[in-house]
């Protein structure tokens, strides 16, 4: 398998950024350890504070700008899908619990019949 297409962070700029945002979040995490006898909304705040923050460091970042491009592209792939009706869901829900069923007991039939060789006849047992 070849990695020829592998797009790795080779900017300097970049990688200080990406490593800022994770300071920031980090630093979100103490935060948030360091607060303990705040209350639990100033404390959870702080940390979403710093998530978007990192966020929008990151997002400054090349690597950032391919990520939002791969999701907007991703966004509009799955509004071109073309979705099953809820009739069709349920047939086909149905269909998978019927082969479950049917399956369940094929197996339940051959281990019991092989249970009945092993044990009953090959070693006498009861």
């Amino acid at each position: 398998m070849s990695n020829t297409n592998v797009e790795t962070v080779t900017s300097t700029v970049d990688r200080l950024k990406l490593g800022l945002a994770v300071l920031v979040i980090i630093a979100g995490i103490v935060a948030y350890s360091v607060l303990e006898n705040q209350s639990s909304v100033l404390r959870v705040g702080v940390f979403l504070g710093s998530l978007a923050v990192a966020a929008l460091i990151a997002w400054f970042s090349e690597p950032g700008r391919r990520t939002l491009s791969f999701g907007r592209d991703s966004y509009n792939e799955v509004k071109r899908v073309t979705w099953p009706t809820r009739k069709e869901t349920t047939q086909m829900t149905g269909i998978v619990f019927a082969f479950v069923a049917v399956m369940g007991i094929l197996l339940w039939v051959v281990d019991k019949g092989l249970e009945w060789v092993i044990y009953g006849l090959l070693l006498g047992w009861k």
